[in-house]
């Protein structure tokens, strides 16, 4: 095997840490995954991943100068250019937290960090739905909304490295509380959470469905995919609540299409799995609420690549910037 050669990609979520080794054409060398354990905090989790990639060099017969870079997809907000997490909602004490810096105290090669959403454009870009497009928005629908922006073959950062806040765009004056310290915010309603919201709401109006019996009456066992599992049955109840879901979704990628004019819409993350029972109501929406030229030039599609995505994508970022440190 030739040195330096391989990548390395990490995808951190709040309840798992997916890693993989990737050789220069991206073919996965090995994989694995682990639970967070985001509880017991910043340096817990960071020496998990240590420990974790340390494993992976093992099982592979590779070395440490094997590696070429790191790529990380990290939760919130953060600082790509100096390595810095500022703040990421679902880790406790996670606050201003020098991930490359504790990285180099164990590792030579190195290490670039990005928000997860952006990583998971990466790859979506490079090797999923979004191959051959130069303009596009990724969004990820799971706990919450989460989005990445590609505007003529460049992903869109701003200022602060928060563009594409999609997820805060305020859908109703006074709408469901936000962890922003908004209201109304579109994640708080098309997430698979915010679904799920919608339907116990409608419940507790006095409406009725199947799932209810499949949880015995538990409200908090309510999932995302139950509601497509019913769905398919024809429960009327999770009919109306994919339906309002998919509504509200169309009427804030109406706003998108007509902001940013993509070729394509990437719709990835847990929620995805529910296909067009979603997204042909989206669709229509869309068809109806943005300006026409731009939905007729811009693709609505669920995601590829599923869960390898995130890791990919990382590697596929870290090797871009790693390649353009050395280009300076």
């Amino acid at each position: 095997m030739d040195r330096n050669q391989f990548i390395v990609g990490i995808d951190l979520g709040g309840t798992n840490i997916k890693a993989a080794i990737f050789n220069n054409e991206f073919k996965t060398i090995t994989e694995k995954s682990i639970s967070t354990e985001a509880a017991l905090g910043p340096n817990h989790v960071l020496n998990r991943i240590i420990v974790t990639i340390k494993e992976m060099l093992e099982t592979t017969n590779l070395s440490v100068n094997d590696i070429k870079c790191m790529g990380m997809g990290t939760p919130g907000l953060l600082d790509p250019d100096d390595g810095l997490s500022i703040f990421s909602p679902n880790f406790p004490n996670w606050e201003n937290i020098h991930v490359v810096n504790y990285m180099k105290t164990y590792f030579d090669f190195p290490t670039f960090i990005d928000n997860d959403v952006r990583v998971n454009l990466y790859g979506e870009w490079s090797f999923g739905a979004g191959v051959g497009y130069q303009n596009l928005v990724l969004i990820t629908l799971g706990t919450g909304l989460g989005s990445g922006i590609i505007n003529d073959g460049k992903v869109i950062y701003g200022k602060t490295s928060s563009a594409g806040e999609i997820g805060h765009m305020n859908m109703y004056r006074e709408g469901r509380p936000c962890k922003c310290g908004s209201s109304g915010c579109l994640g708080r309603y098309v997430s698979a959470i915010g679904m799920v919201n919608t339907f116990i709401e409608k419940l507790n109006n006095g409406q009725r469905s199947i799932i209810q019996d499949w949880v015995d009456q538990d409200q908090s066992k309510i999932s995302a995919k139950m509601i497509s599992e019913a769905y398919d049955l024809g429960d009327h109840l999770a009919i109306e609540v994919l339906h309002e879901t998919g509504k509200i979704l169309g009427f804030g990628l109406s706003n998108v299409i007509n902001l940013l004019n993509p070729e394509i819409i990437i719709v990835g993350g847990g929620m995805s799995a529910a296909g067009d029972r979603l997204l042909n109501i989206v669709r229509e929406t869309t068809a109806k609420h943005s300006l026409k030229l731009s939905n007729q030039a811009c693709i609505i599609q669920q995601a590829q690549l599923g869960e390898k995505a995130g890791m990919i994508g990382a590697a596929t970022y870290a090797n871009v910037r790693f390649t353009s440190m050395w280009r300076k």
